[in-house]
């Protein structure tokens, strides 16, 4: 038994009920107070659902009781009801009459029991009252047709490509946006647009159309880079390197080229400077020629030549511009060389030194003495250094002094000064000055260091502490004269005049080298005090006595012819 005493199992339907045979009835029956659900956004329709219905029990004459107990019900997947409100086009709750239609095209009013539960019961609708009619206004929707005269809806139409049961079309390619949204919600009788006609299909393709084009121009740009990317690694795996083909134009640039740059550095500095057209270029004629012969230095070349040529010119000494300090050179002989390296007046570096040696990077050692003639001498250390026009005489004093200040910083000139019985570094550059001006050979150096630090012996009876060195009396008269008479020399009291002044003299005559350098910090020890050039030139004898002294004198003077 059910909850109203009736028999279990449906009834069968009855002829004159107005549903009869039309069951999935589209109409619909305004009811009061009617909002569409979602704040008036439309809903999709979904398939309905076989109302549940429950029949009393049939009248003795066979005739069946009115509906009054009837009930629809509709699920729908995506809304629900507030209150009465309702989808178009879907029955919530409806009771009926038996005459159904009266017969106009309009639905009989019928008494409605009023819902405890329903906001809009106490309206105009309730049970008893009459049902205001929702189809006589001007905004109304159309009223329903009854079912003999209703017609189908029509089918929509289907799209070229089925996708299939398990595969939906993608938004990408769909289109995905709002008006597709648009085209989807469900429409009234009076504003029926007909969906799937030629404009949506034509529309639909444009947009797969305009999909395929994106994705061709994808792929078709990855091909692209995928050829860019790997004919550029053929050409820099097997290709050769670019390069310009001839001696170059006219225009010139000077390069600098440092000590221990290999073919890759000078390549990079010569592509910068626009000489070659490609590092891997000069590296393969670099490698390919005697390019490990290039000479740290500066160069004078020409702008958009060929790696091969730039080799060339690179090997040729007319292309270099550079100031080459030898060990010994004095200073006013680099003065005139840098002047000629940069096409400036003869003096110009001379002036230079004088006013700003203090900002050439001296080391805080030099220049103790107050009479000294050059505050550079002794520390435009040898070398090769760039000299092009262009460049400032400064400049390249302070590359020569940073050298000579490197080179000294090896050693604890201090202590080696100490050691030496030297009061200061300065005078150990002196001391290597002089064995570098009187030494002829390597194996010379050591014992002139023995000969000077003997004479300058407070014990010295044999010279008196007089070192009496040509090569300084000719340092201060700027001359390279090896026949100095004794009237001259003896007449002459200059500080550099060691011939008359006991010492040192106050600073370095020349630029020693490094193996003078070495020989100053460590000279022999066998008792030299004399030397004698023999042959006045190269051959250097040392003699222990005056005596040994005045037979190596007389050799000279025979060689000499005198």
């Amino acid at each position: 038994m059910t909850e109203y005493g009736r028999g279990p199992g449906s009834e069968p339907w009855h002829p004159e009920d107005p549903l009869y045979g039309d069951v999935g009835w589209e109409g619909q029956q305004g009811h009061t107070g009617h909002q569409p659900a979602y704040g008036g956004q439309p809903q999709h329709q979904h398939p309905q659902q076989q109302p549940q219905q429950e029949y009393g029990d049939w009248n003795n004459d066979g005739s069946q009781p009115p509906y009054h107990q009837q009930q629809y019900q509709q699920s729908y997947d995506q809304q629900q009801y507030a209150g009465q409100g309702q989808q178009y086009g879907q029955p919530n709750q409806q009771a009926y009459n038996e005459g159904g239609w009266d017969g106009t095209g309009t639905h009989a009013h019928v008494p409605y029991a009023a819902d405890p539960g329903d906001p809009y019961g106490q309206q105009a609708a309730a049970y008893g009252a009459e049902q205001p009619d929702f189809y006589g206004t001007p905004e109304a929707y159309p009223p329903p047709e009854p079912p003999a005269r209703r017609r189908p809806e029509p089918e929509a139409e289907q799209p070229d490509w089925d996708p299939g049961p398990d595969q939906g079309e993608h938004a990408f390619f769909a289109g995905g946006g709002a008006e597709d949204e648009e085209d989807d919600e469900p429409e009234g009788r009076g504003d029926r647009r007909g969906r799937g006609g030629k404009g949506a299909k034509k529309d639909k393709k444009s947009r797969n159309g305009c999909a395929c084009l994106v994705v061709l121009l994808v792929f078709g740009g990855g091909l692209g880079g995928v050829t860019y990317f790997g004919y550029q690694f053929y050409q820099n795996r097997y290709g050769a390197a670019p390069d310009y083909a001839g001696a170059g134009n006219s225009q010139t640039v000077s390069i600098e080229i440092p000590k221990g740059a290999g073919g890759v550095e000078i390549g990079r500095r010569l592509k910068d400077a626009g000489v070659v057209k490609s590092v891997d270029a000069f590296v393969s004629a670099f490698t390919s020629s005697d390019g490990d012969k290039i000479q740290a230095g500066a160069y004078i070349l020409k702008k958009e030549m060929s790696a091969k040529s730039a080799v060339e010119m690179m090997l040729d000494p007319k292309s270099q511009a550079n100031v080459v300090v030898t060990p010994g050179q004095r200073n006013i002989s680099v003065y005139k060389l840098i002047d000629t390296k940069l096409g400036l007046t003869a003096g110009t570096t001379r002036d230079v030194a004088e006013k700003d040696f203090e900002s050439l990077g001296l080391p805080d050692w030099a220049n103790v003495g107050g009479d000294i003639k050059d505050p550079l001498e002794g520390f435009l250390f040898p070398g090769t250094y760039p000299a092009a026009k262009g460049m400032k005489p400064a400049s390249v004093l302070k590359e020569m002094v940073g050298a000579a200040d490197a080179a000294y910083g090896k050693y604890d000139l201090d202590a080696k000064a100490e050691t030496l019985k030297l009061e200061n570094p300065l005078q150990v550059i002196t001391v290597a000055s002089l064995v570098q001006a009187e030494g002829k050979t390597h194996d010379d150096f050591r014992k002139m260091a023995e000969v000077i630090y003997n004479r300058l012996k407070p014990t010295n009876t044999e010279t008196n502490q007089l070192l009496q060195f040509d090569s300084t009396f000719n340092y201060l008269k700027n001359e390279s004269n090896i026949h100095i008479s004794e009237s001259e020399i003896n007449s002459n009291q200059d500080p550099y005049n060691t011939y008359t002044q006991k010492g040192l003299p106050p600073g370095p005559i020349g630029n020693p080298g490094a193996e003078a350098l070495t020989a100053a910090l460590n000279p022999t020890n066998d008792g030299w005090v004399y030397f004698v050039a023999t042959d006045g030139e190269s051959k250097t004898e040392f003699a222990k006595t005056y005596a040994e002294f005045e037979r190596l004198k007389d050799k000279f003077n025979e060689s000499a012819g005198n």
